[in-house]
């Protein structure tokens, strides 16, 4: 089999876990119990790295939504009324039977989503932090404020909204499932999880695992499916109270609209067209390692990957040729190697969509440089070669528009006032990057950058309790800490006299007017 972490031992894993998954449908899990879709139909899962069929899939139907949605609503009275303690409990719970799965949920997701190993060794590990770290709020969600006034006091509490429908993408299916549902379970509220059709397989174990660890069936259900079925059918559900949905802008807006006809509550993390500002003090060997680890890892299938590099044009001449050196030698190849930093893309559509962007890159007059021979692996496959693109001008669709693979696009600039302009000019507004040792120019450029995050001479290092989210069309709402708690609780004011208060009396006669004395 190989020693544990060489590519012999993690091809021996991933054809056990195909011989496992290549039995029967993979099933929904609603109300604790796993079935079929009626009437039996099913999609196939396919492994992006040979195109083979990894699973047949249950295709949920209005159905199926409604009976997952119905079993949420029954599960929310039993599950809002369990001591956060034992919420707790059982968040931990979850966690630690991920952790005791590592290794083969890294591979699963290496199977799944095309995404190489080296990034997915640790997805079960971060999936369980997510857990871990919502579990410890579990137990003080409801606390709110106490506010004295003359006369009464305020008293706000936070109590769950219900059920919870939440739609991840493919892109890194176990680390943002189990961020949006950890904090969900830990408010309170149930869940009916859609994942993306592209990589189910992790939110069926996920599942699996909930149910072992304890949590109370209908708690978590899982229901498969494609966006414009399955995923609409849940946004529109009378019974769902608010939607958290992590996925593309267009279809963010989609769900917004299809959300407003039953007032639901919508989180939406959507795309980004993320600049990475080099300015000519910059640290540029530290800059350079993120400008190539931020756009080229995980295949640069990533929100936050920072796709338009604008660099001072004093210094853009001395950058080049080194970022064409580290590029060219970016090695890619099979998923299950641990030496290949790219692998192939999600889906052969998402495939000819990044090939489609680097034939516009030449038809609008950019310069494009290709990496590593992706071609060896020939032109059906799901493979492309990670490019950069130089002669490149702000107004050019590669410049504007989200590509979501492993190509950047290189931009010049004069100024702090040029750069931060350039920076803004963007329908997007997710994240953003700045690299520079003045201190106040760093001050400055973030606060002028129109992004919901912005990193400092850094890559995008998380913080639990810190808030995520974008501005324009890069979202609605914030994850993180009591950012996400409070999408999906809401908050009650209570308020008690403990003196009597003065009210206008009305229907009341006027008393009668006292006569003057004589």
């Amino acid at each position: 089999m190989g020693a544990p972490g060489t590519t012999e031992h993690h091809h021996a894993l991933a054809s056990e876990l195909r011989r496992r998954w290549a039995h029967g449908t993979v099933e929904h899990c609603i109300g604790g119990r796993l079935g079929p879709s009626r009437g039996g139909a099913t999609f196939d899962d396919r492994c992006p790295a040979d195109g083979t069929r990894l699973a047949r899939v249950a295709e949920g139907g209005p159905e199926e939504i409604d009976q997952a949605a119905r079993a949420a609503a029954e599960a929310f009275a039993e599950w809002s009324g369990t001591p956060g303690a034992e919420r707790k409990r059982i968040l931990h719970a979850i966690a630690e039977r991920i952790e005791a799965r590592a290794e083969e949920l890294a591979v699963l997701e290496t199977l799944d989503t095309g995404q190489p190993i080296r990034f997915m060794a640790s997805v079960a590990h971060g999936s369980a932090a997510n857990l871990r770290y919502f579990a410890e709020l579990a137990p003080r969600v409801e606390h709110g404020e106490c506010l004295p006034a003359r006369g009464h006091l305020h008293c706000t509490m936070r109590q769950p909204i219900g059920p919870v429908g939440i739609i991840t993408p493919w892109n890194a299916p176990l680390m943002i499932a189990t961020w949006k549902i950890a904090a969900v379970l830990a408010a309170g509220c149930t869940v009916v999880h859609k994942p993306a059709e592209l990589a189910p397989l992790s939110a069926s174990v996920l599942a699996e695992l909930a149910l072992e660890a304890g949590l109370p069936p209908g708690v978590l259900n899982v229901v498969h499916g494609t966006g414009e079925g399955a995923g609409r059918w849940l946004t529109e559900h009378e019974a769902i109270r608010a939607i958290a949905f992590v996925g593309g802008s267009a279809t963010g807006a989609r769900i917004q609209g299809q959300a407003a006809a039953t007032l639901k509550r919508t989180q939406l993390e959507l795309g980004g067209k993320n600049p990475v500002l080099v300015f000519e003090d910059a640290e540029l060997e530290r800059a350079l390692d993120a400008i190539v680890f931020m756009i080229y890892g995980l295949n640069g299938e990533r929100c936050t990957s920072s796709s338009r590099l604008l660099v001072q044009q004093s210094i853009a001449e001395r950058l080049r040729p080194r970022l064409v050196e580290r590029v060219k030698a970016l090695r890619v190849g099979d998923p299950l190697d641990p030496a290949t930093e790219i692998g192939p893309m999600i889906h052969p559509a998402h495939r000819d969509k990044v090939r489609r962007y680097v034939a516009l890159a030449r038809e609008q007059g950019a310069e494009v440089v290709g990496g590593s021979t992706a071609a060896r692996f020939g032109p059906e496959s799901c493979y492309v070669d990670p490019v950069l693109f130089f002669g490149a001008h702000n107004s050019m669709r590669i410049a504007q528009e989200e590509i979501f693979g492993p190509a950047l696009t290189v931009l010049g600039f004069r100024d702090e006032a040029d750069a931060v302009a350039q920076a803004n000019d963007s329908p997007y507004g997710l994240a953003a990057y700045l690299w520079t040792r003045d201190t106040g120019r760093a001050h400055r450029v973030a606060r002028a950058l129109e992004a919901g995050t912005v990193w400092v001479n850094a890559h995008s290092v998380r913080h639990y309790d810190a808030p995520f989210g974008g501005m324009k069309r890069s979202g609605l709402g914030r994850d993180g800490g009591e950012h996400g708690l409070r999408f999906c609780m809401e908050t009650k004011n209570v308020v008690v006299a403990h003196d009597p208060l003065p009210i206008d009396r009305l229907g009341v006669a006027p008393a009668a007017a006292t006569p003057p004395e004589p």
